[in-house]
């Protein structure tokens, strides 16, 4: 890597946010210091401080970029053309792989659910997670208009966080195999599960 001295405040910004995540992710919001990052990074304080005025703003930036190819990925599936139910393949499949893929967003979602901030919370809700949602619950409502659409939102997203987020005791329980942590047969199973409780398959 370049210099952080010598490289443009634009790609500084970004060099930090890279930093930030796996930092936050391992260690959560109150475990990270600024003065952390800064050395992380190779920077001073106030460079730092320069780019971020405070932790809550640089954290809720990292987790929108840690998020960003999530929400690409989740409205590009729920808008694309087809029925309902190839959009809602489309979404499970894709955002089963996108997960698979980013054990640092895995950890900082789950850290942020645990932590239980309610001002960051709402943050978060508001600038990063509501244009998705918004596009999930407007899919429940066309899959499954007897259905409290908010509930079946979450159920969507959370049959797919729920088989990552229990793999550490998944793999001591009866049954398990090496093929249950495969993101595609992950995503056919909660596609098939989504479809029968809406009454569709």
């Amino acid at each position: 890597m370049s210099d952080p001295a010598s490289t443009p405040p634009s790609e500084t910004a970004q060099v930090v946010l890279s930093k930030a995540i796996p930092l936050f992710a391992k260690s959560g919001y109150e475990g990270v210091s600024m003065r952390g990052i800064a050395g992380a990074v190779g920077i001073s304080g106030a460079a730092l401080y320069h780019h971020y005025p405070n932790k809550q703003s640089l954290y809720l930036a990292a987790m929108a970029l840690a998020f960003e190819d999530k929400a690409i990925g989740i409205t590009t599936a729920l808008e694309a053309s087809g029925t309902a139910m190839q959009r809602l393949e489309r979404f499970v499949a894709g955002f089963t792989d996108l997960i698979a893929k980013d054990p640092d967003f895995r950890a900082l979602l789950q850290r942020e659910l645990l932590d239980g901030d309610e001002v960051r919370l709402k943050l978060l809700a508001d600038q990063v997670f509501m244009v998705p949602f918004q596009a999930m619950t407007a899919l429940a409502k066309e899959l499954a208009p007897d259905c409290d659409p908010h509930l079946m939102a979450l159920s969507m997203v959370g049959l797919i966080l729920f088989h990552f987020e229990a793999t550490p005791v998944r793999q001591f329980l009866p049954g398990t195999r090496a093929k249950h942590n495969d993101p595609k047969l992950i995503a056919r199973h909660v596609t098939r599960l989504l479809t029968k409780g809406m009454g569709s398959a």
